[in-house]
C-alpha cells in the first residue's frame, strides 16, 4: 500500500506507475505484490494551509522552497510573492545559499 504522495523518481512512484521490477541493493528484483495507491492520505499541509501558516510569521528577508515537485514549488513561490508580498525562491538543484 502506497500511502500519501509518491514523488517522481522514487520506488513508491515506480510501484504506483506499475513497475514490474525494482532496483534494490544494486540488483533488479521482481515485484510480486499487489500495489494499492492511497494518494489522499497525507500528513503534509496543502498550499493554502502553508500560506495561512506563513501569514502568522514575520516576513523573512527571503523564503526558500526546497521541497516538493518543481512545478508545485514554483506555483507556491508565486503565491507567497503575490499574497504575502515576500521574496520567495525555488533554488536550482545543487545550488548553495549562505544563510546568515
Amino acid at each position: 500500500m502506497i500511502v500519501g504522495f509518491a514523488a517522481a523518481g522514487t520506488r513508491a512512484r515506480d510501484l504506483v506507475d506499475g513497475a514490474r521490477t525494482l532496483k534494490m541493493f544494486g540488483e533488479y528484483e521482481p515485484v510480486r505484490a499487489e500495489v494499492a495507491d492511497v494518494p489522499h492520505f497525507s500528513a503534509h499541509a496543502d498550499a493554502q494551509q502553508t500560506i495561512d501558516w506563513l501569514r502568522e510569521a514575520p516576513a523573512p528577508h527571503t523564503t526558500y522552497l526546497v521541497k516538493g515537485e518543481p512545478d508545485a514549488a514554483a506555483t507556491l513561490r508565486d503565491r507567497i510573492d503575490q499574497e504575502l508580498g515576500w521574496t520567495a525562491v525555488v533554488p536550482r538543484s545543487g545550488e548553495a545559499v549562505l544563510v546568515r
